[in-house]
């Protein structure tokens, strides 16, 4: 009787995470034909550039990039998985491509699916804004 009571305490704490993990809510589905990135310009001679829509098991990710002549000066997720690492990783996959300004940035660690949309979405923004 001693070890029951530790046991059953021990058991209820193993199972605790196990009750808080929350799935993705994106359905998988197949890749689409994606619409051309669109390109506009500013007042203030910003361009703002969308990327691609890219479909990744975890749900669409899209992003939104502002050049200020050749320099990306912001990035912003227009889509992204409902999913808490995608919420983590975010602002550290801005943040490194303001750092490298460019779409060669490290994927971060458990949301390799969403890195991937992102560099992708980030990458055909950028040769929009080149062509």
């Amino acid at each position: 009787m001693k070890r029951a009571l530790p046991v059953l305490v021990l058991s209820v704490a193993g199972l605790i995470p196990v009750w808080r993990y929350e799935p993705s809510t994106a359905t998988t589905s197949t890749a689409e034909a994606a619409p051309a990135p669109a390109a506009s310009s500013d007042a203030a001679g910003s361009t703002v550039v969308t990327g691609t829509t890219v479909t990744t098991q975890k749900g669409d990710v899209q992003v939104q990039v502002t050049f200020d002549g050749d320099r990306i000066t912001a990035v912003r997720m227009l889509k992204q998985p409902n999913h808490p690492q995608t919420t983590a990783a975010v602002p550290k996959l801005v943040a490194e491509t303001l750092s490298a300004q460019s779409a060669d940035i490290d994927t971060v660690s458990g949301a390799t699916l969403t890195s991937d949309g992102y560099r992708e979405s980030l990458q055909a923004a950028i040769d929009a804004k080149g062509a």
